[in-house]
C-alpha cells in the first residue's frame, strides 16, 4: 500500500502529532468524504505500508521526529513558490524560513527524496511571467543540489477556488504563451541540475523538455524501496494524472494554509471549525466517532512484487 499524507490537507505542517500517534498505534480512521457516516479503520503497519508520500508546503513541525518512521519508506512532496501572503497566507517567508527547511529536509533523508513543487502558476497584473520566472530561478539556484526534481502544474478552477481566484484578478494565457514560458522554466531548472515535470496537465510540453510528471511515482517508489511493485494507476485520480493506487488519509476542510488557489477548503470558516475539533490522540483526524458511525475496516496490503521474473535478472 502507498500511503498519501495528504493531497487534502497538510498533516506535516499541523498535524504531525496525530500521524506520529497513529505510526505508534498501527491504525487510524478516515471518514468516507461523500458519506461522512462511513468511516474507513486503515492499518499502516511497516509490512503492509510500502511507501508513504507526504505533501507539505513546511515540513518543520515533524521534522525533529523523522527517526519515528525509520521503519518506513517515504519522500516528501515539498511545496516552495513565490506566492506572498496575499496568496499563501499563512505561510512563513520563503527566502529566509522555508528555502532553508527545505535544504535542510534533503540533508536529513537525501535530495531523491524531496521533491520541490512550484504550482500551481498563475497570472495576475502581481505575479506575471516575469515575476515567476524570477522567483523560480532564485528558488532553483537555491535548491541546486538540494532536490532533482521540479513538479510544476497551472491553476485549475473550481467552485471552491472561484470566488478567491476572482479577487486575484486571474488572467490565463495561450497555449504558445504557456509553451515559451514553460520552456524558460526548463532551461532554468537544466541550469540548476534539477528535472522538471507537469502535474495533471492537458497541455503537452514535451517539446519544452517537460514531460508529465506521476506524483505518486511507480518509477520513484520501486528505487526508494528497491523492488517492482504489482500496482495500477489511480483510477480516481483526473485522466491526466499518472499517479499510481494510494490509499488517503487526510480530510478536507482541515488546511490551515489559507492558500487563495486552494480546492480542499469550502471556505476559513469551515477549516476552523473542523481545526477545533482536532484531537491528536484521536484516530480520526479533526473528530470523534459518533454514535450513528459505521466503522469498516479496509483491506489492505503490501504492492510489493514477491517473485521474480526472468526479465529482473
Amino acid at each position: 500500500m502507498i500511503l498519501s499524507v495528504s493531497r487534502r490537507t497538510d498533516i506535516p505542517n499541523y498535524y504531525s502529532e496525530w500521524f506520529y500517534n497513529r505510526i505508534k498505534e498501527g491504525f487510524l480512521y478516515v471518514r468516507n468524504p461523500m458519506n461522512a457516516h462511513q468511516i474507513s479503520e486503515i492499518k499502516i503497519t511497516p509490512d503492509i505500508v510500502d511507501c508513504i508520500v507526504f505533501w507539505t508546503k513546511n515540513p518543520l513541525p515533524m521534522m525533529k521526529r523523522l527517526n519515528e518512521i525509520k521503519d518506513y519508506n517515504y519522500y516528501f512532496q515539498f511545496t516552495l513558490t513565490g506566492y506572498g501572503n496575499d496568496v499563501e497566507v499563512n505561510l512563513p517567508n520563503k527566502k529566509t524560513e522555508m528555502i532553508p527547511v527545505f535544504q535542510e529536509l534533503s540533508k536529513k533523508i537525501g535530495k531523491q527524496k524531496v521533491i520541490w513543487r512550484y504550482d500551481p502558476i498563475f497570472f495576475s497584473d502581481r505575479y506575471t511571467k516575469e515575476y515567476h520566472l524570477k522567483a523560480f530561478k532564485n528558488i532553483a539556484e537555491a535548491l541546486n543540489g538540494y532536490t532533482e526534481k521540479c513538479v510544476i502544474s497551472f491553476v485549475d478552477i473550481y467552485p471552491k477556488n472561484k470566488k478567491n481566484m476572482n479577487g486575484l484578478s486571474y488572467y490565463e494565457l495561450s497555449d504558445g504563451e504557456l509553451k515559451e514560458f514553460a520552456q524558460k522554466l526548463s532551461i532554468i531548472a537544466t541550469d540548476n541540475n534539477i528535472k522538471i515535470g507537469s502535474c495533471a496537465e492537458k497541455i503537452d510540453l514535451d517539446e519544452c523538455g517537460i514531460v508529465h510528471n506521476c506524483c505518486i511515482d511507480r518509477e520513484l517508489i520501486e528505487k526508494i524501496v528497491g523492488c517492482k511493485l504489482n500496482i495500477d494507476k489511480d483510477k480516481n485520480q483526473r485522466i491526466e494524472c499518472g499517479c499510481v493506487e494510494s490509499v488517503e488519509i487526510g480530510t478536507y476542510n482541515t488546511c490551515k494554509n489559507g492558500c487563495a488557489y486552494c480546492y480542499a477548503n469550502y471556505s476559513s470558516k469551515s477549516v476552523e471549525a473542523n481545526a477545533a475539533k482536532y484531537d491528536p490522540l484521536s484516530p480520526l483526524l479533526c473528530g470523534q466517532v459518533q454514535e450513528d458511525d459505521k466503522i469498516s475496516i479496509r483491506k489492505v496490503e503490501s504492492v510489493k512484487e514477491t517473485q521474480f521474473s526472468i526479465f529482473d535478472m
